[in-house]
């Protein structure tokens, strides 16, 4: 019988210019997206700086230690954001997944493959609308008119009083649902895309296993196509959470002066002492704002992969 141990790869002796001569294609596809990394993810970090200085843009920025991590640790509105953006962030990442999750499963069952196709592409176009063209869209459909069809639905079924609309976007009280809803609406296909490729693979004789040994449908959902799942929601979750503190454009389309209590987030709080805090701004400030919110990013980013390393060891998370 063969050897059935996995050979090890074979290191190359060549010459590195030899390596990059030969595989000249590969490098010359890359370089853009090497050189777009360096210019807008790497470069900026050297105004890292300027969070241990008053700067303002116009003269030379002087060195003032902490002093702009102190200030920030005492702006209530600061504090405000902070709770805002983790709570909004981690709430719209659950229930994105959730609802993906949930689509994909049902989608797999479906047995007719044009129509399948027809509904993976209706839930994936959304995905390709700007964000601004969404905020408008969904004003014009929440809005507090007749012209606003969610209103004028409940007013026809008589659950709201014509002279007592709700102005969803407009109110504290009802601003955070709509924001989940409209961001499920936006992109929920993208990340169905993600799991609906992990089932793709997915080897279809468990399915005839499992109907063998008298599974139905929901078994078969639960039993295999689950825990098919379960390493890639792992992966959407650790991807995603890497963008739980970059919340801005979603938000700040959304948001007004009446919500500004449960919609301000840390972005959004970055660009509003920056450019419309009614004085001269201290870019130090916001730069070491900026600086706080990366640091947290980092931090919960490394807290999820030490957990999912322990759930897919099948240890759990204590």
């Amino acid at each position: 019988m063969k050897n059935s141990k996995k050979q090890k790869p074979v290191k190359s002796n060549k010459p590195l210019g030899v390596r990059i001569n030969r595989y000249k294609g590969f490098y010359i596809m890359f370089l853009p997206v090497f050189v777009f990394a360096i210019i807008f993810c790497y470069l900026p970090m050297l105004g890292i700086r300027y969070a241990f200085t008053n700067y303002n843009g116009i003269k030379a920025p002087t060195f003032t230690g902490l002093a702009n991590f102190k200030r920030m640790f005492e702006m209530p509105g600061f504090w405000s954001a902070f709770t805002n953006t983790l709570q909004i962030s981690i709430i719209k990442l659950i229930l994105t997944t959730f609802i993906a999750v949930i689509v994909s499963i049902f989608l797999n069952e479906i047995f007719n493959l044009h129509f399948k196709k027809v509904v993976q592409t209706i839930i994936y176009l959304p995905h390709f609308l700007s964000w601004v063209v969404t905020a408008s869209l969904f004003s014009l459909i929440l809005a507090p008119t007749t012209q606003g069809l969610v209103n004028s639905f409940l007013v026809s079924i008589g659950v709201l009083q014509p002279d007592k609309m709700i102005y969803f976007l407009g109110s504290s009280k009802w601003w955070r649902g709509a924001y989940y809803i409209i961001n499920i609406w936006k992109e929920t296909g993208w990340q169905t895309v993600i799991f609906m490729a992990t089932l793709a693979g997915l080897n279809t004789e468990l399915y005839e296993a499992a109907s063998i040994d008298g599974a139905g449908r929901w078994g078969k959902m639960y039993y295999i196509t689950l825990p098919a799942l379960k390493n890639t929601i792992l992966t959407v979750l650790i991807l995603n959470l890497a963008k739980v503190m970059n919340l801005f454009e979603s938000a700040f389309v959304l948001q007004n002066d009446a919500v500004l209590d449960t919609a301000n987030v840390l972005e959004t709080y970055i660009y509003y002492q920056s450019f419309n805090s009614g004085a001269i701004p201290n870019y130090g400030y916001t730069t070491a704002v900026g600086l706080f919110k990366s640091l947290v990013g980092c931090v919960l980013v490394l807290v999820c992969n030490h957990l999912s390393k322990k759930v897919r060891e099948g240890r759990g998370i204590v």
